[in-house]
């Protein structure tokens, strides 16, 4: 029996392999239906502050907005609706994640969404060499460099998570 089996491919994977832009897929085993992106990060052996989360918002003059925070960070509604040009900015409610994006909970990709939200991506993304993000897949996450992960997104630096004191 072959237990290698081959990483089924998803959308984001597909647009990367499109634009020739360099990632590697790690797959994990989810037990349970949702685990957050620190626990995701122990068991791959990865620091929080490289593992991103991408959590979906609503903006009162834009709609939907796209943003990838570190695992252990808090999106600030504020700051972002500062960056995205709203006024006010709520999260998406999660029983719309997927009719707006083609994801489900657990398994929500910058890349390869329905349509291409205005994306933003925490500021010290800059400072790592790769972050890893989901797949579109939950237990999937794709490690990847900021900037062609910018490059695909079309996604902007920005301060946008809560700094606890």
């Amino acid at each position: 029996m072959n237990h290698h089996k081959k990483i089924a491919k998803t959308n984001a994977s597909r647009i990367l392999d499109q634009q020739k832009i360099h990632y590697e897929l790690r797959q994990i085993l989810i037990q349970e239906e949702h685990m957050d992106a620190t626990e995701i990060a122990k068991m791959l052996h990865v620091s929080p502050e490289k593992m991103y989360k991408t959590l979906v918002a609503e903006g009162d003059k834009t709609g939907t907005i796209v943003a990838c925070i570190p695992a252990n960070k808090e999106l600030d509604l504020k700051l972002l609706a500062k960056v995205s040009g709203n006024k006010k900015v709520e999260m998406l409610p999660m029983k719309d994640l997927e009719k707006v994006t083609g994801y489900i909970r657990g398994g929500c990709s910058p890349i390869g969404m329905k349509k291409r939200f205005p994306t933003f991506i925490a500021d010290d993304a800059k400072n790592q060499e790769q972050l890893f993000i989901s797949a579109g897949k939950r237990g999937l996450q794709l490690a990847i460099a900021p900037m062609d992960l910018v490059q695909v997104t079309n996604a902007n630096f920005e301060d946008i998570y809560k700094t606890r004191v």
